[in-house]
Formats: C-alpha cells, sequence, structure tokens
C-alpha cells in the first residue's frame, strides 16, 4: 500500500528529473490505453493470469477478474477470492492499481485495493447520475462508465483517498453517487461563483434538477442529499479537491463549518487524511477571534474549518463586520438544513433589537461567497430558509439506493413500551413538548434554556423503577440479540444522571460487564460529583474510546451515551440502537443511521425503542417522501414478523406431505 501511495501521487504531479515529465497526460491527448485478456504474470516463482488487466502509458491501473456464467463457482465471492490470491502471489501488479472488479458475467462490482468483500459495490451509471441503464449487463456498465477514458482520468485524479485505520492504511475510492453528485456540485459551484455576465452553462439533471437550474452569480450551489452512511464525509473531500482545481474559481479558499464540535473534529480528520488529494493542509478555527484573523488575513487558496457559532456577534457588535469581499470563497455546510442557517430575524424584547441568525453573520462576513450544503436527511418542503442560502437539490442519493447498492444495510424497529409498567401516557404528553438537547452544542445559552423544559419529563424518564426495568429488558434483549448475531449496541438517555443510573442499573444485574464490556461516553467537569468522574474523560480519551468501540473484536460492547456520537460516528459493527431519549426530524434521522453500516453478514441494524418514537418516525417519513426520497427509513419488525409467518405458511403448503420436520 506504500508503493501504490507514493505511485498516486506521482500520477497528479509532474515528475522532475531535469524536465517535468507527467505519468499521465489528463487532458488525454498523449496517454496510451490498453486492456490485455489473460496477461501472464510471474513473480516470486507464481504464474499468474488475470482474466483482464487495464494499462494506462504501461501502468496496470485496472484488475477484471470475471467467472464463467454458468459455472458452478462464478460468484462474485469466488472471483474476489482470486483477487486476493493474486494480491498475495503478484503483488507488483497492483503497485498502481485504481480499483479492482469482480463480475460473475451479470453482476458486477468495483473496489479499493484494500477493500473487503461488503465494500466491493456496484457501478450503475454511464455519463451522469441518471444515465442508468436498465436492461445493460452491469459489467458492461463497468466498463463504458468507470473506465471511460475521460471519466476515468477525472476519478483517478479527484476521487481517490488513503485513510489511517488504526496501524494499517487503507485506500478509499469513490462510489458512483460520490463521483457524479461532485462533478455536478463543482460545476454548479463554477457557475453560481462567476459573474453573472459570463452566461449560464447549461447543466441536464433529471432527478435532482437545480444543477441546469443555478444561475451565474447567485452565490448558490444547492445542495447534495447523500443518506447517512453512504459516505458524504469522502464526497465532501473529493468535492474540495476538485474544486480547488477548477481554473475557473482562481485559488479559491474553502470554509468548511459545522455545527458540532465534534463533527468539527471529526470531518477535519478526514480532510487532514486526505491531504494529498487537496494538495494542502486544513487550517481548524479554535476560536472567534482566530477565525476572523484567518479569513480577514487570507488572500487566496487554503481550506478552513470553524463550526457556525463562531460567527456569533461580539456583545457590542449589532452586526458581524467584513471579513472578506472576495468571490471566490466557497462555504462547504455539513447538514445545511439545521435551523442555525436561517436568516430571519427574531425580535428580542429583552434586548429591544432584532437578533439574525449565524448565517446571516455568516453571509455579512463573507458577502460575496457561493455556499453549497452536504446533508444526509432531506430538506423540508416548508423549510424556505436553507433553500435561500444554497439552492435546491444537485445531487441526490436516497436510502433506496443505498440499500439497493449495498452501501448500506437497512434499519429495523422494535417498539418495547409493552415490556415496561411506567406512566407512558404523561411521558407521552411531555414528549410533545420539548425540543432535543445537544450536549456538545457549542451556543450554551440556548443549550441551558433548552435543559430547562426538559427537567419534568427527564424525572419521569429517569425515575428509579423505570430504569430498573429497562435494565432488565434490555439485558435480556441484548443477550437473546447476541447469540444469532455478534455485534455492537448503543444505549441513547436523555441526560447525563440518567446515562450513569442505568449503567449502574445494568451492571447490578450484569457484574461482569463493568470491566470492559459496558462504557458511559459524555462531557463533564471536575465540578461533577464523585460518582460521575470514572465516566468523564478528556478528548484524547474519547477518541481512544470511540475507536476501540469501532474495533469489531474488542470486548467493548456496549456503549452508553447522550448524544456524543449520535452524529458523524461510523462504526459498521453497531447493529442496536436502544433509544430512551426524546428525538424528532432531522436529530432523529443521523441517529438511528448509526446501525445502518455495512459490516460481515449484518443483515440490517436495529432500533429499539423504549420512550415511544413512532409517531416522530412517521413524521420523519413524511418529510422525507415529500422531499422526493424512495424507501422506507425503518422497517417495523412486527411486519416483518408477519411476512415471515406468510412466507413459512406458503412453505408448509408447498411440502405437503412430507416429514420435512426431520
Amino acid at each position: 500500500i506504500e508503493n501504490v501511495g507514493r505511485i498516486e501521487r506521482l500520477l497528479h504531479a509532474p515528475v522532475q528529473r531535469g524536465d517535468a515529465v507527467r505519468l499521465v497526460d489528463p487532458d488525454d491527448r498523449q496517454n496510451d490505453w490498453l486492456a490485455i485478456a489473460q496477461f501472464t504474470v510471474i513473480e516470486n516463482g507464481s504464474n499468474r493470469r488475470p482474466d483482464v488487466v487495464v494499462f494506462l502509458n504501461g501502468l496496470p491501473v485496472g484488475v477484471i477478474e470475471i467467472k464463467k456464467p454458468g459455472a458452478e463457482n462464478a460468484t462474485l465471492g469466488a472471483a474476489f477470492n482470486q483477487l486476493q490470491t493474486y494480491k498475495d502471489e503478484i503483488g507488483d501488479l497492483f503497485n498502481s492499481n485504481e480499483a479492482l472488479v469482480v463480475s460473475d458475467g451479470w453482476t458486477a462490482r468495483v473496489g479499493s485495493l484494500t477493500a473487503n468483500a461488503e465494500r466491493m459495490l456496484p457501478w450503475r451509471t454511464i455519463a451522469n447520475e441518471d444515465d442508468r441503464p436498465r436492461l445493460q449487463l452491469e459489467l458492461e456498465t463497468v466498463v463504458r462508465g468507470f473506465f471511460a477514458p475521460e471519466l476515468f482520468l477525472d476519478y483517478v485524479r479527484h476521487f481517490v483517498l488513503f485513510e489511517q485505520d488504526g496501524d494499517a492504511v487503507i485506500k478509499k475510492i469513490a462510489g458512483y453517487h460520490q463521483f457524479h453528485a461532485v462533478r455536478e456540485a463543482v460545476r454548479a459551484t463554477v457557475i453560481a461563483a462567476s459573474s453573472p455576465d459570463k452566461g449560464l452553462l447549461e447543466v441536464r439533471e433529471e432527478r435532482a434538477t437545480y444543477g441546469k437550474e443555478v444561475k451565474p452569480g447567485s452565490r448558490k450551489a444547492g445542495v447534495v442529499w447523500h443518506t447517512q452512511g453512504s459516505g458524504k464525509s469522502i464526497t465532501m473531500a473529493c468535492y474540495a479537491g476538485k474544486l480547488l482545481q477548477q481554473p475557473e474559481m482562481k485559488n479559491p479558499t474553502l470554509v468548511v463549518v459545522t455545527d458540532r464540535n465534534d463533527l468539527d473534529g471529526q470531518l477535519f480528520a478526514t480532510f487532514c487524511a486526505a491531504s494529498d488529494l487537496l494538495k494542502t493542509t486544513p487550517l481548524q478555527a479554535g476560536s472567534r477571534d482566530e477565525l476572523r484573523e484567518m479569513l480577514a488575513s487570507r488572500q487566496a487558496g487554503g481550506i478552513i474549518f470553524t463550526t457556525v457559532q463562531k460567527f456569533a456577534l461580539l456583545d457590542e457588535e449589532d452586526e458581524h463586520p467584513l471579513l472578506s469581499d472576495r468571490s471566490n470563497i466557497v462555504v462547504i455546510s455539513d447538514e445545511a438544513h439545521r435551523s442555525q442557517y436561517g436568516t430571519k430575524g427574531r425580535f428580542d424584547e429583552k434586548a429591544g433589537k432584532y437578533v439574525f441568525g449565524y448565517a446571516k453573520h455568516l453571509r455579512d462576513a463573507l458577502k460575496n461567497a457561493t455556499f453549497i450544503g452536504f446533508t444526509g436527511t432531506p430538506i423540508a418542503l416548508e423549510d424556505k430558509d436553507t433553500r435561500a442560502v444554497f439552492g435546491d437539490y444537485v445531487s441526490i442519493y436516497d436510502i433506496q439506493d443505498a440499500v439497493d447498492d449495498g452501501a448500506t444495510v437497512p434499519i429495523y424497529y422494535e417498539s418495547r413500551l409493552a415490556k415496561l409498567d411506567v406512566k407512558q401516557a404523561e411521558i407521552d404528553a411531555l414528549n410533545e413538548q420539548v425540543d432535543e438537547v445537544v450536549e456538545d452544542e457549542e451556543d450554551i445559552a440556548s443549550r441551558e434554556k433548552t435543559k430547562s423544559e426538559w427537567a419534568a419529563l427527564e424525572k419521569l424518564v429517569g425515575a428509579e423503577p423505570r430504569l430498573a426495568q429497562v435494565a432488565k429488558d434490555l439485558v435480556e434483549h441484548f443477550e437473546s440479540r447476541s447469540a444469532t448475531l455478534d455485534g455492537k449496541a448503543m444505549i441513547v438517555c436523555m441526560s447525563r444522571r440518567i446515562c450513569v443510573d442505568l449503567y449502574n442499573a445494568l451492571i447490578k444485574l450484569r457484574p461482569e460487564w463493568e470491566a470492559e464490556t459496558l462504557k458511559v461516553v459524555m462531557t463533564g467537569s471536575a465540578e461533577d460529583g464523585p460518582k460521575w468522574q470514572k465516566h468523564i474523560r478528556n478528548k484524547k480519551q474519547r477518541r481512544d474510546l470511540a475507536n476501540e468501540f469501532k474495533d469489531a473484536k474488542s470486548p467493548f460492547k456496549i456503549v452508553i451515551v447522550r448524544d456524543m456520537w449520535l452524529t458523524g460516528f461510523d462504526a459498521p459493527c453497531l447493529h442496536t440502537m436502544y433509544a430512551d431519549k426524546p428525538m424528532q426530524g432531522h436529530g432523529l434521522m443521523q441517529a438511528i443511521a448509526r446501525v445502518n453500516r455495512v459490516f460481515r453478514d449484518k443483515p440490517g441494524g436495529l432500533v429499539v425503542d423504549y420512550l415511544g418514537l413512532a409517531d416522530q418516525l412517521k413524521k420523519a417519513l413524511i418529510t422525507y417522501t415529500e422531499s422526493g426520497g424512495q424507501g422506507n427509513p425503518t422497517f417495523d419488525t412486527a411486519q416483518a414478523f408477519a411476512v415471515m409467518l406468510e412466507k413459512h405458511g406458503i412453505a408448509c403448503d408447498m411440502l405437503h406431505g412430507f416429514n420435512w420436520d426431520k
């Protein structure tokens, strides 16, 4: 993999040996393309013949293994295993590899050099997001849509990155949805950031139509909606890398904005790992003053990370000062639909003046910047604020797309309310009245105001008899589920007190869990009581715990959180979420998506509801379908069980007269 990374860098930059020499011509005027069937490679006594090797200027950039249709072992798994043998025995063939392709003659999958079997995914498109042949062999689609010279050269240059995974370095490549989303988003951004008198470049899209509607000088580059778990962070990194190379942008400055400290850190780490792709090292603003200095002093280039709260006004300010009037600044917003991005003012009676949202301050600070949003959940039809800032969809990759492609697994919902003998009617009534408290929210005043509204509900939910019942049922459920499906669980509570109390209730039932199996991840300080101190850790300790939880082999099986890991946290081995916290809308959709990651033979993720989230899920589904989303965010396990009984009955009828019990 070290050789691959070294050659990858040489593909993107001239080789300096006196005169500058490029290994690849990005404009494809002088490239030599060749595909050889049954190419013989002899290395260290091994003699192997891959089915097809794709060469670019003499460099083997693609290896395709095709199983003969009709043969007994003609499976994608067999083709994948064959490639692993080649990697072990003729490794030099893969030093410049960009992609591996496996096919059984009908279906085909594409993956990186280090991809495991479940990360070999289909390539369904040719020229753009909507160019999806339905009656064509998948292998032909790969040849025409992935290996087409113009597309492949763009792919090699902007859509390959490396990431540290524990002690190993892994190579990641974009999926077709990420590839076409970035190409379209970059094109829309160049138009939106251009002068109105330059004319409109025609861009045609059938599903996400903003690409052909964007107007020069609008400063609205659109919204990329790619469902959670489909690689949004990688899409954003590829978008940044490609946009920085556009000559029309004249060395732009990119400002990446999130609304949570933990998300800011996670996304910053992803971009830092992709520094070779970006050809620059990202910077992170540590404070409001530091952010203002970074933006005011920078004349060109660079990537700056910040939270949107750092655009708040100083006490004596009525509006945000202008930091830069450059037109080649692009604001990349993660989860663009949240309320902070509203531009409308509200009258503060106490202060006697209008107070505006962070989006207004951001626009005042960077008045000529172009805005693009990336989101894992759709924008509600009534949310005109977000569209006013960003425009409409430039790319859509929804839940159905992701499940069909194997990029995510379906999520199942199971209500356990019937198992609890509690004051559920009172809890439901209070649940309707509260908004979600965000533990890592940077706006402390807003957080404290919301906290007070939770007090009554928190008292009922955190009552000792109720928690004892939840703990008992949870232990039985997790142990039963773990007997058939190895993996991990996340318990979501509504307050730090409940996190600690539920931990104690669980340890009382299973003392052996205390050593390694069960942990609490939450914020805190030295002022918290002694009973809480064992659960309070600094950032580095929480990061180490996150890495331990992501390790499928680790004995750390169950984590209790309030909201620290509910967004941007990717642990494929997590298969169950126990929800005991009020959640709604985008926050709910993002939280339950923690269990939708692909992992080995994991058939799906499960959300177990102890509080009554069914109505909120229904509302989220309405928003999702109104926005044009296909597929269901969750499937009720009761419905799945009913279907199973129906199919079981059909099978019994078909086998009538046979003693199939034996």
